[in-house]
């Protein structure tokens, strides 16, 4: 996987494409382009809504594909607009096109990372139901874009260490 070229006029058109298509999506489920183009996220209740009332068990090929690319366009979209990430094309001889698109973005580490969003829909296509947050904290983790927990230290805490010590949130 080389020959990067995340300046390029594909990975431009394709970054332009993943938002005409979310945008799209998010009229479609009630919200204003211009709302979603100021904050994705504010998409989540209304498409996890729709994909929960999905007869997922009597989908056929297409609709799967369908679903596959509005989901795949919203999140990379998202990663985008929410994270300053951007769509990269990756040259990759096992690919029918000959490359693959990923989402690339700088880490809390300071170092770049990359996930394909392609990758993560199909995750929770194979670990339904279908949950766009965890869908969107899976592609976030793989960035290393938010903070990991550590569970082990987190499950000895009691509730009021987790709040503070007066018992309201921080």
């Amino acid at each position: 996987m080389q020959n990067q070229t995340p300046d390029g006029a594909a990975a431009e058109e394709w970054t332009e494409g993943a938002h005409r298509n979310a945008a799209g999506l998010a009229a479609s489920l009630g919200l204003a382009p211009e709302r979603y183009a100021e904050d994705p996220l504010l998409l989540l209740p209304g498409l996890q809504s729709y994909v929960d009332r999905l007869p997922l068990a009597e989908f056929e090929q297409t609709d799967w594909i369908g679903l596959h690319t509005d989901l795949t366009s919203f999140l990379g979209d998202l990663l985008v607009r929410r994270h300053g990430a951007r769509w990269v094309q990756v040259a990759d001889s096992t690919s029918p096109a000959g490359h693959r698109y990923f989402v690339e973005a700088k880490g809390m580490d300071g170092k770049p990372g990359r996930v394909e969003p392609y990758d993560v829909v199909m995750e929770e296509f194979e670990n339904l139901p279908i949950e766009i947050g965890r869908m969107i904290a899976n592609a976030e983790a793989t960035l290393n874009l938010i903070p990991v927990v550590d569970e082990e230290s987190v499950g000895h805490m009691s509730l009021e260490d987790l709040m503070g010590e007066s018992g309201e949130s921080r």
